[in-house]
């Protein structure tokens, strides 16, 4: 028996996560994005990483088509930025200070990080439409992330703490 949507939606999103702006270009050199936290490193070697995409979204044939994406992860500074990629607003690049990476698709000024990616499979996933993505180019700053919790934005507010052992001695890696 399929649960309820309403309890599908509270047990997922108690899984805190970061929140990113996917971008990519259309070939007319228009830049898409939306706001994303279906987004997962996948492998060590290759580099790749997940993301999840409506299968309604405008982004997603742009990205198909350019067959690039880049995956910009917000700081606390930027929550507006995630709810103006978030909305269905025409023209959400509109002041937004960007440049183009490696694959030619947006990094945004002033993200934590950005991890910019070929798309290496595509899969559908019921609505939506799972990307796996090579890092072809990357970076990385030191800011407060933003955060995303049962349909609210966030910050961490606790130390950073170590993990133990050595990343080889992992059972992730």
């Amino acid at each position: 028996m399929p649960i309820d949507a309403d309890l599908f939606r509270r047990v997922m999103g108690s899984f805190a996560s970061g929140v990113s702006i996917v971008t990519t270009i259309e070939p007319d050199g228009e830049p898409r994005g939306f706001t994303a936290s279906g987004l997962s490193s996948l492998s060590l070697d290759p580099r790749l990483l997940l993301i999840c995409v409506s299968a309604n979204s405008a982004t997603l044939a742009a990205i198909q088509g350019r067959d690039a994406f880049t995956v910009n992860i917000l700081t606390e500074a930027q929550r507006e930025l995630a709810q103006r990629f978030a909305s269905r607003q025409e023209n959400k690049f509109a002041g937004v200070a960007w440049r183009a990476g490696a694959t030619g698709t947006p990094v945004l000024d002033g993200a934590l990080a950005y991890a910019e990616c070929r798309v290496f499979r595509i899969y559908e996933g019921g609505d939506h439409v799972i990307i796996l993505g090579e890092i072809v180019a990357a970076g990385a700053g030191d800011a407060v992330p933003l955060l995303y919790f049962r349909g609210r934005y966030g910050v961490y507010h606790g130390g950073i703490a170590s993990v133990l052992g050595s990343a080889e001695d992992w059972e992730i890696w």
